[in-house]
């Protein structure tokens, strides 16, 4: 008659020894070897601690309605400018032209930001104005929320140079982050949250680009027109405005963070344990070898041998 196997279970074991032993200084040192190891394999690996983390956010970004523009001619005279400081335009009454300005922020998606700015600026022009070059320089509210509460005053700014004089200058852009340093994890970063721009200022100085750019390029934060298409028309009509038409939009940005104390420890722990159980493993075996073996003297108690009121014992 064939033999089979019909039921199976595992046999418990146990090996007790008294604390000041042979069996207890090496099961310490096994312990030892089992855990410490691993962290000093993953510390070295250079990936053990998160010191930067990156995630996606749609920042929430609005136009302040806050521009200096600057016309430059051909004649070499000087050039015609706006801007929405009164002050300013008070300096500089005799340069100063009035424009008709269209702003509309537009939300494609539904979700509550503005996703695109769209901008047109008709600017008066004199019949024997040429214009060859444009400067305009937009002021923007920035605030991200995912994270740190991160809010601030930004620029973007649009330049073009012609040799041959325009009749208008079309830009199609996007408005994008720049990081010099990581943004915190928590709380309410309103660093950069300053006007550029003192509007009470009497001194034409105090507006202009070179100024104003002076003291955004020191910010760790700052934005800036990416991937810029620029279009520029030439025939302008005699006492046709010059007009600028700008669409930039705001795209969802990669931002660049200071993970916190408990990011960190998930990142560790994964890291830790997949190279701890390796170990586990291993000396699991070397710890079973061991004492079924007797490389050590240890009291051998057999559960299946209690039920039946008898003990093995080995010393």
């Amino acid at each position: 008659m064939a033999i089979y196997e019909i039921f199976s279970h595992p046999e418990l074991r146990r090996y007790k020894t008294s604390i000041f032993s042979k069996a207890t200084l090496l099961m310490f040192i096994i312990l030892l070897i089992t855990f410490i190891p691993p962290l000093i394999i993953v510390y070295r690996s250079y990936g053990f601690w998160l010191r930067e983390g990156t995630y996606r956010e749609q920042p929430n970004i609005a136009f302040k309605k806050e521009f200096i523009l600057q016309l430059d001619l051909q004649n070499g005279g000087n050039p015609v400018v706006y801007s929405t400081f009164q002050l300013y335009n008070q300096l500089l009454q005799s340069q100063l032209r009035i424009p008709i300005v269209k702003a509309r922020e537009e939300d494609l998606n539904g979700d509550g930001k503005y996703d695109r700015l769209n901008l047109d600026i008709e600017v008066p022009m004199n019949g024997e104005d040429q214009v060859v070059g444009a400067k305009l320089l937009l002021f923007f509210y920035y605030k991200l929320r995912k994270f740190s509460q991160f809010h601030m005053e930004s620029l973007g700014f649009i330049e073009y140079v012609s040799p041959i004089p325009g009749a208008s200058l079309h830009v199609f852009s996007d408005l994008r982050l720049r990081q010099k340093q990581l943004l915190g994890h928590k709380g309410t970063d309103v660093r950069f949250n300053a006007s550029l721009i003192n509007p009470t200022s009497p001194y034409a100085a105090a507006y202009s680009f070179a100024t104003v750019f002076k003291s955004y390029t020191d910010r760790n934060v700052t934005t800036v027109l990416q991937d810029a298409n620029k279009i520029w028309t030439s025939g302008r009509a005699a006492n046709s405005p010059f007009i600028i038409s700008a669409v930039i939009n705001y795209p969802e940005e990669k931002i660049s963070y200071t993970p916190g104390f408990w990011n960190l420890i998930k990142w560790g722990w994964v890291q830790y344990v997949s190279v701890l159980l390796i170990f586990l493993y291993i000396f699991n075996k070397v710890k079973i070898f061991i004492f079924q073996h007797q490389v050590v003297t240890t009291v051998v108690e057999s559960a299946a041998l209690e039920h039946v009121g008898r003990k093995d014992k080995f010393s």
